[in-house]
């Protein structure tokens, strides 16, 4: 099948690409970037994506999929629609399901799922069998069936000495540990520490908690010289912290939520469960923190860790509610909204954090935006104006804190492995 791209405004930060150009699609390979002829298009679909921007497939590398074990809240099909719906042909998808990744017939039970979809689907590894912190998972079975990251997200790999051991084993494979920085022993509560969490009466995690386990994991990763990528940074202490050792030239990453630059633990005074996730919203202070670490290049990344819950778990009583939201239908619209329409970030800084950065961290290959390559990307609109409503989610739940939200930006259509989605449906092209 031939489709065309209509003036779209391709933007490509690690080709230096920003130019306004047709792009003429056959049978999934990008044929011709340019003015199109009159034989170019005959017989071809005509998409009018006048000033639209055309990135590379945006790429979410911390996304919860619930299957294998909880398939009433998540499926690798379901995520992976709700990823399309989002703006995403790829993500990589944390090791807690039951059973955990943490062998070679996970890893390959979710690549049989995945395959055929229009969304690439990345296994991430457990640290350790079954998450436990006690002994190590079998990596080298792990790489070879596929696994591209190891974490025991959820929790922190449990102790320094697993840390360090897995560390070592992995610099065989240029690969990061993933790290869910909290400190167990101060873990637990129902929201973070502060005026908001007195004032509320509720259990309380402290961001020493976050702080603790980041500045453990840098010192392991400076000693074996090994790679740690913190995912959903939120307390301030802990991006100076990372500022720090990036500035002694360590393989330290970063990655922070859209929920964690955008709302702050206020929110809670609402009771509202669907403000509550791990690590918790922070303050003012933490947000903003957040905000800079993305302008001066801290913090590497954004990614959802999206985590459908469902509607009872969601609505037990606030603390015992589970942590965790959907983010994967509303990343990139609440990114364009809170960081490129308030000057934060530009779009190719945006598209950076959102597409190139998280590959680069995966060592997965950067989609390029040229004649003769498999087209992957993604196309979306700065401008367009929309409000967020749950029930069109594709996700199977709806625990979302954004319903209803006003947002500048949308996500339009995207492309990747000969398949199209765009006015909620999947075509082959």
């Amino acid at each position: 099948m031939k489709i065309v791209l209509n003036k779209v405004r391709i933007i490509n930060p690690a080709q230096n690409l920003d130019e306004q150009n047709d792009i003429l699609i056959e049978d999934g390979i990008i044929r011709k970037i340019g003015n199109l002829n009159k034989e170019d298009l005959s017989n071809a679909k005509v998409f009018e994506f006048n000033g639209k921007i055309c990135s590379p497939g945006l790429f979410d590398m911390h996304v919860h999929l619930r299957e294998p074990g909880r398939e009433d809240t998540e499926t690798i099909l379901t995520g992976s629609n709700a990823a399309a719906s989002g703006g995403f042909t790829g993500i990589a998808c944390m090791p807690n399901t039951k059973p955990a990744i943490d062998s070679a017939e996970v890893v390959n039970f979710i690549k049989s799922k995945s395959e055929n979809h229009l969304v690439d689907v990345f296994p991430i590894g457990a640290v350790s069998k079954d998450r436990k912190g006690e002994n190590l998972a079998p990596i080298a079975e792990l790489v070879t069936a596929g696994a591209v990251a190891f974490s025991d997200d959820g929790v922190a790999v449990k102790t320094a000495s697993l840390l360090r051991n897995a560390l070592e084993y992995l610099k065989m494979y240029n690969l990061p540990i993933i790290e869910h920085c909290e400190d167990e022993s101060l873990a637990g509560g129902a929201m973070n520490e502060g005026k908001v969490s007195t004032m509320l009466g509720l259990p309380a995690i402290p961001t020493i908690a976050e702080d603790l386990t980041v500045m453990r994991d840098i010192a392991v990763a400076e000693y074996v010289d090994g790679k740690v990528h913190i995912a959903h940074i939120s307390s301030k202490n802990a991006v100076q912290l990372v500022r720090e050792a990036k500035a002694k030239g360590l393989k330290i990453t970063a990655e922070v939520t859209p929920h964690h630059f955008t709302l702050t633990d206020e929110a809670l005074i609402s009771y509202d469960s669907n403000y509550k996730m791990n690590p918790p919203l922070r303050t003012e202070e933490d947000v903003k923190a957040m905000i800079e670490g993305l302008k001066d290049g801290t913090i590497d990344c954004i990614a959802s860790d999206h985590a459908p819950h469902s509607i009872e778990e969601k609505e037990a009583e606030f603390i015992y509610a589970p942590n965790g939201i959907l983010g994967l239908e509303t990343q990139l619209g609440l990114a364009l909204n809170e960081l490129v329409h308030k000057n934060h970030l530009s779009i190719s800084q945006l598209i950076e954090k959102l597409s190139i950065n998280p590959r680069k961290i995966l060592n997965i290959p950067i989609p390029q935006i040229s004649v003769g390559e498999k087209a992957n990307l993604t196309i979306f609109d700065e401008n367009e104006i929309w409000t967020v409503d749950i029930k069109k989610f594709k996700s199977k739940t709806k625990n979302s804190p954004f319903d209803k939200r006003l947002l500048t930006g949308k996500p339009i259509a995207v492309i990747n492995n000969s398949k199209m989605h765009f006015d909620e449906k999947f075509t082959e092209i």
